[in-house]
């Protein structure tokens, strides 16, 4: 299958679900707003979310694809299924595991993600138990731990569809996620459920989605021809080595969360604060999910067949055609978010809790993560070139200095500028990840930039900087007739955005940043 084609089918149900987490996005922005409610259940969900993202888009995309390619290839598909069976036991065992430990000492562990949340009972919080914020956020914790093990099966079996070429359902379990938290604000609306109480039902939520997308992709697997059997765990040589590979590949592909989840455990620190960070998160993961993580998916095992063919000559062109594919979707992407971020914030959620100041604290936020899209994007372009090839210890380490960067970077602006000055830190950790990532890549000469890259990215550039332009002009008319009624600021954010759309496709077929033949290629029936 294509790399674009299954980066389309991958980009578009992964878009339709970030759609459905934008309405998630609005109900808890109207019902929550951006205080210590909010606060405990951002935090709640950072511990299985932050492991799901290492795990689901690190672990079994760094690892275990290539490991399996590599067996369907050379072993055909009953040795993979086999091996597939035994990583099966190994991961229940492990993350089992994580969960337990992280229930038993989660009044303890809490403090890696939310050490700076109220601890008075009382503030702020109309519930019976009379709960402080860090305690809604501890009992909220301890519901959603087994979605992290239930989403990391989830994972596997995804990893397995996407080996083999079948990318429709793993894309699509996501999206069930938002449809039973959107259920609950729909029976919230009806019940009339305090704040408190709302934020714990919203975590119930979250777990039971697990059992839904874990049972979506055990559906499509079985559907697949994938005969996998429950079996002892042991430690075989294949399972040794996917888990050599996997423990530095979800450090290495987990960077940019490991670096929201330092964020966010200072950004607790300062009340509102991991609100305003999360929803600005939210609106920034709208393009990294359609486009980088899509992008990662179909990426990786189209790199690891080629490499296990022999064909390094193809490998290489891959990564050029995805190198571009990305910077062709991404840089409008970050020039839109980095010029209208208020504007698309009040737009989508200002209303009912979620204030003015609400607004203008979350779009600066979301400014500053507008400036590291590109770098969020490219860590998952760039990444799979070094795990096809099976090194998962090279990204680790970048990974681990920019973290640290992050971390000390982000604790200096945060007391000097405030919550803001985190999502600057976690720009500039993403952009030291890709120049190391780029330069090892290089000087190894797994990538070469063709020449139609080296022509192509500065027009895109121009292109996406003319867009930008329009867009502020837009956005400076359009913005006093927001707030007056929903309807009417998502007609005037549709106006705005479809015709910054449009603007940016004319202005790259005029800079032929692209042409006709690139849609031939598209639809054509090229292998790459």
């Amino acid at each position: 299958m294509k790399l674009i084609k299954s980066t389309a089918i991958i980009g578009t149900l992964t878009l339709f679900s970030r759609v459905l987490g934008l309405v998630r996005d609005t109900l808890t922005a109207t019902f929550l707003g951006a205080g210590p409610v909010n606060d405990a259940l951002v935090t709640a969900y950072k511990i299985p979310n932050t492991f799901r993202r290492i795990f689901a888009e690190g672990a079994f995309n760094a690892a275990f694809v290539p490991l399996y390619a590599r067996r369907i290839e050379e072993d055909g598909e009953q040795s993979a299924d086999n091996f597939a069976s035994e990583a099966l036991a190994a991961l229940l065992v492990a993350v089992a595991a994580i969960v337990i430990l992280f229930e038993l000492t989660m009044p303890w562990t809490l403090n890696l993600f939310g050490a700076g949340l109220g601890r008075e009972a009382n503030s702020g919080l109309e519930f019976p138990l009379n709960l402080s914020s860090y305690d809604l956020a501890v009992f909220g914790a301890r519901i959603t731990m087994p979605y992290l093990l239930l989403i990391s099966l989830t994972a596997m079996f995804s990893g397995i569809l996407n080996t083999r070429h079948h990318f429709a359902a793993a894309a699509f379990a996501p999206a069930l996620l938002n449809v039973v938290l959107i259920s609950v604000f729909a029976m919230m609306a009806k019940a009339g459920w305090s704040k408190p109480l709302l934020a714990l039902y919203l975590c119930l939520g979250m777990t039971a989605s697990g059992i839904l997308q874990l049972s979506l992709v055990v559906w499509a697997c079985r559907k697949s021809g994938v005969k996998l059997k429950f079996q002892r765990p042991r430690l075989t040589p294949g399972v040794k080595r996917l888990f050599t590979l996997g423990v530095p590949g979800m450090l290495a592909a987990g960077v940019t969360h490991i670096n929201i989840m330092v964020s966010h455990n200072i950004s607790t620190l300062q009340e509102g604060a991991p609100s305003w960070l999360n929803y600005a998160d939210r609106l920034y993961q709208l393009p990294l999910g359609m486009i980088g993580i899509a992008m990662g998916i179909a990426l990786l095992p189209a790199l690891a067949r080629r490499l296990r063919a022999g064909d390094e000559e193809g490998a290489k062109m891959s990564l050029n055609r995805a190198f571009e594919i990305a910077a062709f979707l991404t840089l409008p992407a970050a020039f839109a978010l980095a010029i209208m971020p208020e504007f698309l914030v009040a737009g989508l959620f200002e209303r009912g809790a979620f204030t003015s100041d609400d607004s203008a604290k979350t779009g600066m936020a979301l400014r500053m993560f507008a400036f590291g899209l590109p770098a969020f994007i490219l860590i998952k372009v760039l990444t799979p070139a070094f795990f096809a090839r099976e090194n998962t210890k090279t990204p680790m380490i970048y990974a681990s200095i920019s973290a640290v960067i992050n971390l000390v970077l982000g604790y200096l602006l945060f007391v000097k500028l405030g919550f803001w000055g985190l999502a600057i830190a976690t720009s500039v950790a993403a952009w030291v990840n890709v120049f190391f990532l780029m330069r090892t890549l290089l000087r190894a000469g797994d990538f070469i930039p063709d020449k139609r890259l080296i022509a192509r990215i500065p027009r895109i550039t121009l292109a996406s900087a003319l867009m930008g332009i329009a867009v502020w002009f837009l956005v400076e008319r359009a913005a006093p007739y927001l707030g007056q009624g929903l309807l009417q600021n998502y007609l005037l954010l549709g106006l705005v955005s479809g015709i910054g759309f449009c603007l940016y496709a004319l202005a790259a077929l005029g800079l032929r940043a692209y042409g006709i033949s690139d849609i031939r290629y598209a639809t054509g029936r090229d292998k790459t």
